[in-house]
């Protein structure tokens, strides 16, 4: 589940796993875009540590 927020008078974005989600994940701009530049390195790190779990 996505939202568009804002945060000091600054747009961000807030990803919650549910409706009910008590600690989402929320971010602006410029950590959009530092995911964004890193994108295949997260995609990485998730892969090489999914299975270890």
């Amino acid at each position: 589940m996505i939202e568009k927020s804002e945060y000091k008078g600054k747009p961000i974005i807030v990803i919650k796993r549910n409706e009910e989600d008590k600690y989402p994940f929320s971010f602006g701009l410029a950590k959009a875009k530092l995911i964004l530049e890193n994108l295949d390195e997260i995609k990485k790190f998730v892969q090489e540590n999914e299975t270890k779990q």
